[in-house]
Parts: structure tokens; sequence; C-alpha cells
């Protein structure tokens, strides 16, 4: 079988041309998922809106690409690879130049609907690609590539929103899609063409039911885990209506999808116990993702005290790390056959990223992120490719195209879930150990009146009115932020803890077998 695989053929240099493009978009449509989280004070100001409704800017763009992911698989095998990708490249595009344009936060917040839901089909489409047209022998080393890029998109999303933000001003922030744009769509469509058969027919035989069903159900679910933390959970009836919403929809899909013959998505691969496993690593690793990248912004942000600008250059070299790290992956997992092993080390790597990280004071600095950016950047680096490609490789290839589409919708999930579950948690670590200090360090303490006398004289000196009252809320402002920094360590000691116990599933996910995806091309689906 291995010689076998040495003799394939590869792809024709336009394969390689239109697929790189391919790789392209899908940066385009991961990138723009964070693009906007360190610039988000710019957009605010640009836009006139308050710090509760800015946060829709990125809500809108997540809620919409998580219910365009699963849609994929059915769309392709009905408009074919080309046009499926180039209408998602191209509608992409437009959406991102409305974002530029747009006038108040209203318009901007329904142009990032268009432009999440539109662009959500380049990223699975890229990976099922990959395995259908490629020989086997490029698989590893492909879905390390493709895989680093999906991975380097939401982690130099904050660099470059921060850069752009500050020296072009947040519609810079579109704009940069708009020529990658245009070349991907003209270069995929010149390329691409014969790479799959298209089912117009289908097109007619749509699930709408199914449809509103899965919209619902995911579109009110995100809502929720957005928002949830904001409002109190189910305090807020509000919220309340949301979840009943998505109860009812996530009812009404899996009705249809589980009975009718041609659902609008396909759910067979969750059959397979391996790929079962394989995506539900994925939301974990989602999960693991986005709440790093989440919190470490926002940690440098609240108590170091750093604009956009800095957060993106500290948070550069974790993206410049998997850049290095990704062409030794590929070249150990093309060599690898079982890579349970190599993947339980890479989830111990991001369990030691988030313990190395749980020991931060108000004091850190840049330098002190250097060693748990780099084991984060090799760990998840490690684990994406590793659970990745026993995942889909498991799949028989009309199954391919749902699969991919399954397995980055779970991966979009667990890092809503991430996001939630980590503002929760910082709320009340935060005020558990708030109450602690001003319990311990009450202002009748000796140590504390001699910092509160030198405050005083210091202020008394400068001029300020009522210096002692304000040395007190200097005082309460320095113990905030202390229990602030607490509440960041706990967070990502929880992370660690979660990671170590789900490392040890990777012993359940089988090493794909090696005459389940062909390398031909396959034509139906």
């Amino acid at each position: 079988m291995n010689a076998q695989a040495e003799q394939e053929p590869g792809p024709s240099f336009a394969i390689w041309l239109g697929f790189s493009a391919m790789v392209v978009g899908n940066f385009m449509a991961v990138l723009d998922i964070q693009i906007v989280a360190s610039a988000i004070g710019n957009i605010q100001a640009g836009v006139g809106a308050s710090r509760d409704e800015i946060s829709w800017v990125q809500t809108a763009y997540l809620i919409a690409e998580v219910i365009g992911i699963p849609l994929a698989g059915y769309l392709d095998r009905a408009l074919g690879t080309r046009l499926l990708f180039c209408l998602s490249a191209a509608f992409f595009t437009l959406a991102s130049v409305l974002c530029a344009c747009s006038w108040d936060l209203n318009s901007l917040i329904f142009f990032r609907v268009l432009q999440g839901f539109s662009g959500a089909a380049m990223i699975p489409m890229t990976f099922a690609t990959l395995l259908l047209i490629f020989p086997k022998r490029l698989h590893s080393m492909g879905l390390a590539l493709v895989g680093l890029v999906t991975l380097l998109g939401p982690t130099f999303g904050p660099t470059v929103g921060g850069y752009l933000a500050e020296t072009l001003g947040w519609r810079a922030l579109f704009w940069i899609n708009l020529v990658p744009g245009i070349v991907v769509v003209t270069l995929v469509w010149a390329t691409m063409a014969g790479v799959s058969q298209s089912e117009p027919a289908l097109l007619r035989r749509i699930d709408f039911i199914g449809l509103f069903g899965m919209a619902a159900f995911l579109g009110a679910a995100q809502y929720v885990l957005e928002e949830g933390p904001l409002v109190g959970w189910f305090e807020s009836g509000e919220l309340v209506v949301f979840a009943i919403v998505s109860v009812i929809g996530g009812a009404v899909f899996f009705w249809r999808a589980l009975t009718l013959e041609l659902p609008i998505v396909d759910l067979r691969p969750f059959l397979t116990p391996t790929f079962a496993i394989g995506a539900s690593l994925g939301f974990v690793l989602g999960l693991c993702l986005m709440s790093t990248l989440f919190l470490t912004p926002l940690f440098l942000g609240s108590v170091r005290g750093y604009n956009s600008l800095q957060i993106g250059e500290a948070m550069f070299l974790q993206g410049f790390s998997m850049l290095a790290v990704a062409p030794l992956l590929g070249w150990v997992l093309n060599r690898v056959h079982d890579t349970r092993l190599l993947g339980w080390f890479g989830f111990l790597l991001l369990a030691a990223s988030s313990i190395a990280q749980s020991n931060f004071t108000a004091q850190s600095s840049q330098g002190d992120l250097v060693t748990p950016q780099i084991l984060r950047a090799v760990g998840i680096m490690i684990t994406f490719s590793v659970v990745q490609r026993p995942s889909l490789g498991s799949l028989p290839p009309h199954l391919v195209h749902a699969g991919s589409g399954l397995f980055n919708t779970m991966r979009t999930i667990g890092g809503a879930f991430g996001i939630a579950g980590m503002t929760t948690l910082r709320t009340h670590s935060f005020a558990l150990h708030r109450q602690e200090l001003y319990s311990a360090l009450d202002p009748s303490n000796p140590q504390v009146q001699g910092m509160l006398a030198q405050s005083q004289a210091y202020l008394a000196q400068t001029g300020a009115p009522e210096p002692e009252r304000q040395a007190l809320m200097q005082y309460a402002s320095l113990l905030d932020r202390e229990a602030l920094a607490m509440a960041f360590n706990d967070q990502f000691l929880f992370l660690a803890v979660l990671t170590t116990v789900f490392s040890f599933s990777m012993w359940f996910l089988k090493p794909p077998r090696p005459d389940v995806v062909g390398a031909q091309m396959v034509h139906a689906h």
C-alpha cells in the first residue's frame, strides 16, 4: 500500500494554484473572527456605540458563521466545489467592503452577519478538498499546513487588527479583504473546474423546516453563550426566551435530520466512532484555543493597561511559533501512522502553557508570555493535526464534506462555550478574590495606613482635591486590579485541569485506515 501511495500522481500545477487560493480564502474567513478583538475600542468610537452594544460586532459574525459552516456539505453537493467556493469568497469580499462603508452600528452588525455567513463555507471546504483531490502521501503535510492557516487566523487576528486600527483606522480591518478576495475568486474559478460534479436538483429539495430549525438552534444557542455571562444567564427573561427557541429549534433540526432521506445536514459521520471522538476533541480544542485568545488580550488590556497595538505585538509570538513548527510537524505526521502518543503529548503541552500563565501578576510583562505562548503554539498545532486527520480519515469519501463541516462546527461551538464559561468563571472568581482582599487588607492595618499616608501626602503635594478620598480610591483600585489578576489565574488553572483530563481521550482515537480516503478525485458524493 505504501509503494502504491508513492506512485500516486500528484495534482497538476493548476490544481495546486487553485487550492492555494482556497487556503487564502480560508485564512480570510478565520482571520475576521478575531481581527476586531483588539480594535473594538476604535470601532466603538467610530460608530458611536456603547460598550455593551459594540460586542455585537464580534457576536454577529460568530452566530452567522456557526450557522453557515454545517450547510457547506449540502451546498457543495448541489453547486459543486468550484461554484460554491467562488460564491462564498465573492459574497464575503462584498460583505467586507460593506462593513468598511458602514455608517452606524446597525449597518455594521448587519454586514458582519453577511460576512460571517458567506465566508463560513470556505473553512470546511478547504479541508475536504485536500482529502479528496490530493494523494494520501500529501494528506499529513497538507492537513498540518491547512490547520496552521486555520489556527493562525484567530491567533494573528488581534495582531493584525491592532496594527491596522492604530495606523490606518478601523475601516482598514475590512478593506484588506478586497484585493485577496478578488484574487481568490479569479484563481479558484480558473483552475478548479471538474473538481466535483454538481447536483442542482438538490436545491429544489432543500429542507427549509430543518434549515430554520438549525438556524434557531445554533443561532439562539450562540446568543445565549455570548450574552449569558453579561446578564446573569437565566436571570434575564430575554435569555430564557432565546434558550427556549434554541431547544425547540434543536428538536426540529434533529427530528428532520434523523428522519429525512436528504436532510439539510448529514449527521451520519457521527455514526463512525473515531469521528465522533475526534469531533468531541475538536470541541475541547476550540474551547481551549478561543478561551486563551480571549483571555490573554483581555488580561493585557484590563490588568496591564496595554493598548490595541501593544496587545497585538504581545500575541505575535504565538503565531510565529506555529509557523515555525508546522513544517516539522507535517514531516513527522507523514512518517508516523499511530499519532495517539503525539496527540497526548500535545494536550499536555497545552495544559503546561495554561499552568505557566496561571501565576501572573499585575507586574507580568511580555517576557513572561514567551514560555506559555510557545508551549501553547506547539501544543495546539500538534493536537489539531493529530485529531483532525484520523477523524476525517475514518470517513468514506462521500461523507468527507459533511464530516469536515461538522468537525469545524464543533470546534466553533467549543470556542463559544469557552468564552462564555471563562467570562462566567471570571465574574465569580473576581468577586471572591475581591472580598478576600478587602477583608484581609482593611484600612486599619498599620501597613495599609502607611501606604495610604504616603499616597495622601503625594496627592496633597500635587494639589489634588480631596487627597484623603482619592488615596482611598487608588487603594481600592489597586485591590480590584489584584483581584482581577487572581481571577485570570483561576481561569488558566481551570483550562489546565480540563485539558489534562481530556488528554486521555486521545488513546480512544484510532489511526485512520489506509484504504478509506482514496487518492483519486471524487466526482460523485
